[in-house]
């Protein structure tokens, strides 16, 4: 049997522990961060392996800032699993405020063939062969991903439509 002393001192530390957690938990607490795609930069890359710089607006709606350390992105085309990529940057979203954050992507040879096939498979005339001037169909994305902090991480979904431009 344990003391009285370090049975009420083992309470208080337990009692103390929980709240703590719950006052670290309120601290998450506000609307989320709000992630858009706002470009797509070349990189240098690797053999066959094709590297971008996917550009995020990250706006934050809370009346207190967001620290951020890492970022983590998946990028799919046409319903299609295209790139992804890791960032260990650091900063802070400002209170009702906005920054810019770009994340190297990833692009494997496969992924681009992939792609390049059901982008002229989905062309309308594609078996007869595009005429000039013709505009191809609005390309669907969906960016998933993950803002990471000390508290944990933050994850976001931004979904859209690229178009490409007309074929002269």
């Amino acid at each position: 049997m344990l003391p009285s002393s370090f049975r009420t001192g083992l309470a208080l530390l337990l009692a103390v522990s929980t709240l703590a957690l719950a006052g670290c938990a309120g601290l998450r607490g506000g609307d989320p961060v709000r992630l858009n795609v706002v470009g797509i930069e070349p990189i240098d890359g690797e053999g066959l392996e094709m590297r971008m710089a996917v550009r995020l607006r990250a706006q934050n709606p809370n009346d207190r800032s967001i620290d951020y350390d890492g970022i983590s992105v998946e990028l799919d085309l046409n319903n299609r699993p295209f790139a992804t990529g890791v960032s260990p940057a650091r900063g802070s979203i400002p209170r009702f405020g906005e920054t810019v954050l770009s994340v190297p992507v990833s692009v494997s040879a496969f992924s681009v063939m992939r792609q390049a096939w059901g982008i002229v498979g989905g062309m309308s005339g594609a078996s007869t062969g595009m005429s000039a001037g013709a505009a191809m169909e609005p390309i669907p994305y969906v960016l998933r991903g993950k803002l990471g902090s000390s508290f944990g991480s933050t994850r976001f979904l931004d979904r859209g439509t690229l178009s490409l431009p007309e074929l002269r």
